[in-house]
């Protein structure tokens, strides 16, 4: 089989649109070491909005923050609580993070 005799329906990884990058702050989350600080916050309660770029760990209720856009099948580490995460998609638009170790 050739490369050119690939199914026209399958998206290749290369014709996805870029990831998106962000600017990211330190936002005062003292439990991790000062120079991972801006890749943490506090969860706010059910009224926090997270960003493309923001996952909600399910261990520790910690936010873990990205300098890029988060998408489904990428792997984040929470270092508060040391837990390995794999986002998935949950209703069509919120990301969750499911636990691998």
């Amino acid at each position: 089989m050739r490369a050119d005799d690939a199914a026209p329906d399958v998206e290749s990884p290369a014709a996805e649109a870029p990831r998106q990058r962000f600017e990211l702050d330190d936002r005062g989350f003292r439990e991790v070491p000062r120079k991972y600080r801006k890749f943490y916050r506090k969860w706010e309660g059910k009224d926090d909005v997270l960003g493309p770029n923001e996952v909600l760990c399910p261990v520790c209720k910690v936010v873990v923050r990205s300098p890029r856009e988060l998408r489904p099948g990428d792997r984040v580490y929470c270092m508060a609580c040391m837990t390995r995460l794999r986002l998935a998609q949950l209703d069509g638009e919120r990301m969750e993070g499911q636990v691998e170790y």
